[in-house]
């Protein structure tokens, strides 16, 4: 059931859109920043609020790579894998990251804190190795600064 806060923040995008059914993104944010993921029943639920089949609102939501259907940690870990990232580093980082937090990709911690996934760009190849945690985005990255970066995250 969509919060009565999470359908005022929606009613609030809809006056961007023409149609209820263009702010389906914005919708899927909303209801995510506050539950993390988007559940069957959140799904079904926004696409109550916007007049849309829940066959449709998943194909917008299944498209895009940060929304996320499965349950995440706290936080997310983004790891850049494009070519420039990969050449400078990023099999260390991952490396790296996968011990220190005893996870691989689309794991998340057992203290829920952190939940590391790929990305195939983050658009800052001049400053790569990158990552981001939740949205800051972090560069020029390698293995010893990591530790630093995690703890600035509960």
């Amino acid at each position: 059931m969509l919060t009565e806060d999470e359908k005022k923040e929606i009613s609030g995008h809809l006056k961007d859109y023409p149609t209820k059914r263009a702010a389906c993104i914005e919708a899927l944010k909303v209801v995510q920043r506050s539950k993390r993921w988007i559940s069957d029943e959140s799904l079904k639920d926004i696409a109550g609020y916007l007049d849309m089949t829940v066959d449709e609102l998943d194909s917008v939501a299944t498209f895009y790579n940060l929304v996320f259907r499965e349950p995440v940690g706290r936080h997310v870990i983004l790891i850049c894998d494009s070519i420039s990232c990969w050449i400078l580093g990023y099999t260390k980082l991952y490396e790296h990251l996968s011990n220190t937090l005893g996870i691989s990709f689309g794991q998340t911690t057992e203290d829920d804190r952190f939940t590391l996934l790929p990305i195939p760009c983050l658009g800052t190849c001049d400053h790569a190795p990158a990552l981001m945690i939740d949205n800051d985005l972090h560069r020029d990255l390698s293995p010893g600064k990591l530790d630093e970066i995690l703890k600035k995250y509960d």
